[in-house]
C-alpha cells in the first residue's frame, strides 16, 4: 500500500481467502502470574504496582492446542473499577472473566477470531458485569479480559489452516490496510507521572526521540490542569535543546495522553495554551484520547491531530471520532484485541487517518504481537515511519528474565537501536516469534511436570 500523503493512497485488490476450517474448541485452561513494577505507576488518575500476565489454552478436536498471553491492566480497562477494589480484587476479578471468556469459546465453534469475538462479545460482557456488580463497567476492561484468548484463537486459527506467517494469517477484507512493510517503527518512550527527569534525558541520549507525556494527574480537573501544566514545563526545560537526526525539523518529538481524563474541551485548550507560551507546541506531534468518552465536542480546532483511544470500542465508535475532528486512532492489539484492532485499521485507512500502536506494559512476547500490528502500517505523518509504544523495560522488576521468556530472545529485531525498532526479513519471516511456543508459559499447564 502506498505511503500516506495528500495525494490520497493507492488502492490494491485482493482475491478472496478460500473457504476456512469449522473449528471446534473441547479443550480450555487458564493461569497467571504477577510482575511486579519497579515503581507505581501513575496513570488516568490512579497508579498500578504490579501487572498480571495471563496464559490461556485452547485444544481444538483436531488435537491442536495453542497458548496465547495477555498483560491485565485494569487500571486501563475501567478506572473507577480500580478505585473500587484493591488492586488483587481487581485483576481477580478479570481473570474470572477470562473464565468466562474460554467457556463461551469452547460453546462456539468459529471459522475465525474476529466472527468468533463477534459471537461472543454480547454475552460476555452481560456476565463481565455480574462478575463485577457494576452496570456500567467499560468496554475496555472486556476486551482487555479477552487478550489471552482471542491471541490463542488467532494461533489456532492459523495453525488448523497452515498458516506460517502473520501476512498469511490476516483475513482479505483487512489484507490492504496492513500491507505496508516499515523497516523501521519509532517507539515511543512513555512518561508517566512520577518518573524523574533525569530518566528522559537520559533516553534522549540513548537515541529515544518520541515522549509520551502522561497528562491527567490524580485530583479535581482544577488540580489535574496545574499538575499538567507544571510536569510539561519540567519535562521541556529538559528535552528543548536536545537534537535528533530523526525528525525534518531535528527537534524531539512529544505525544500526550490523557486517557480521558479532561472533562471539557476548554481545560485542554488551556493546556495547549500553555505549551505555546513555554515554546513545547511546536513539539507535539498529536495527543491521545484527551476528553472523556462521552464529551462529543469537535477538535478540529485545536492546532493539533487528536488520536483517538479509549473510547473506540467499534467501528461505530471510531467513525464518529472522526466526524469530531480526530486525525489518528490508536490500535492496541494487546488491550483491545487483534480482531478489534484489525478491524479498526482497515476503517481508518478507508478514511486516509494514520495508526498508531500503544501500549499497555506489556510482557516482550505481546510486544511483537503489537509489532506485527505497527509494522504493517502505513508510515506516520511527520516522521515516515510506524509508530509503537513500548514501556515494559523501564517498569518491570523482573525485565531481565521476562525478555529470556521469548522464543527469539536476542534477536536484534527484539531491542531498540537509536529509538527504532530496525525490523528486516527475519522479523517478517518469523512473525517477531508469535508462532513459536514460550517454553515458559507452556510450562504453566504442565502442573506437577
Amino acid at each position: 500500500m502506498a505511503a500516506f500523503s495528500g495525494t490520497g493512497w493507492n488502492k490494491t485488490s485482493f482475491f478472496a481467502t478460500p473457504i476456512m476450517k469449522n473449528i471446534t474448541i473441547t479443550t480450555i485452561d487458564a493461569d497467571f502470574e504477577r510482575e511486579k513494577l519497579i515503581r507505581p505507576f501513575g496513570f488516568k488518575g490512579g497508579y498500578l504496582t504490579e501487572l498480571w500476565q495471563v496464559a490461556s489454552r485452547i485444544q481444538a478436536e483436531s488435537g491442536l492446542a495453542t497458548t496465547g498471553i495477555a498483560t491485565q491492566s485494569v487500571l486501563y480497562g475501567d478506572a473507577d473499577l480500580f478505585a473500587s477494589h484493591t488492586e488483587a480484587e481487581g485483576n481477580a476479578l478479570m481473570f474470572l472473566v477470562v473464565n468466562k471468556a474460554l467457556e463461551l469459546i469452547r460453546q462456539n465453534p468459529f471459522k475465525d477470531p474476529i466472527a468468533l469475538l463477534e459471537a461472543i462479545f454480547p454475552e460476555l460482557v452481560r456476565e463481565a458485569k455480574r462478575i463485577t456488580g457494576k452496570a456500567d463497567l467499560n468496554l475496555n476492561f472486556v476486551y482487555n479480559a479477552l487478550i489471552s484468548t482471542d491471541n490463542a484463537a488467532w494461533l489456532m486459527y492459523a495453525a488448523e489452516n497452515k498458516y506460517k506467517t502473520f501476512d498469511e494469517m490476516i483475513p482479505a477484507p483487512y489484507k490492504e490496510a496492513l500491507s505496508h512493510k516499515n523497516r523501521q517503527v519509532a517507539v515511543i518512550y512513555q512518561v508517566p507521572y512520577g518518573m524523574p527527569v533525569l530518566d528522559l534525558t537520559k533516553a534522549a541520549a540513548e537515541g529515544y526521540f518520541v515522549f509520551k507525556i502522561k497528562t491527567g494527574y490524580p485530583g479535581s480537573q482544577t488540580e489535574m490542569l496545574q499538575k499538567d501544566m507544571e510536569r510539561l514545563s519540567q519535562v521541556h526545560a529538559a528535552l528543548k535543546d536536545l537534537r535528533t537526526d530523526r525528525t525534518p525539523n531535528s527537534k524531539l518529538i512529544y505525544t500526550m495522553d490523557a486517557n480521558g481524563r479532561y472533562e471539557r474541551k476548554e481545560l485542554l485548550q488551556r493546556y495547549l495554551d500553555h505549551a505555546r507560551k513555554i515554546g513545547a507546541f511546536e513539539h507535539i506531534l498529536f495527543y491521545e484520547e484527551p476528553l472523556a468518552e462521552h464529551n462529543d465536542e469537535n477538535v478540529s480546532d485545536l492546532g493539533i491531530r487528536m488520536a483517538a483511544d479509549e473510547s473506540i470500542h467499534t467501528e461505530a465508535d471510531a467513525t464518529k471520532r472522526i466526524e469530531q475532528g480526530y486525525g489518528a486512532m490508536v490500535l492496541k492489539g494487546i488491550a483491545k484485541t487483534l480482531s478489534i484492532s484489525m478491524k479498526i485499521a482497515k476503517l481508518a485507512a478507508e478514511n486516509q487517518i494514520p495508526c498508531l500502536c500503544a501500549d499497555l506494559t506489556v510482557n516482550p512476547i505481546l510486544i511483537d504481537w503489537n509489532k506485527n500490528l505497527a509494522a504493517r502500517l502505513t508510515p506516520f505523518p511527520g516522521i515516515n515511519m510506524g509508530f509503537i509504544e513500548t514501556n515494559g523495560d523501564m517498569n518491570y522488576k523482573n525485565w531481565k528474565h521476562m525478555l529470556g521468556y521469548h522464543p527469539y530472545a536476542g534477536a536484534t529485531w527484539t531491542k531498540t537501536t537509536g529509538g527504532i525498532f530496525e525490523l528486516g526479513d527475519d522479523f517478517y519471516a518469523k512473525s517477531g516469534g508469535i508462532f513459536d511456543a514460550s517454553a515458559h508459559y507452556e510450562q504453566m499447564f504442565k502442573k506437577g511436570q
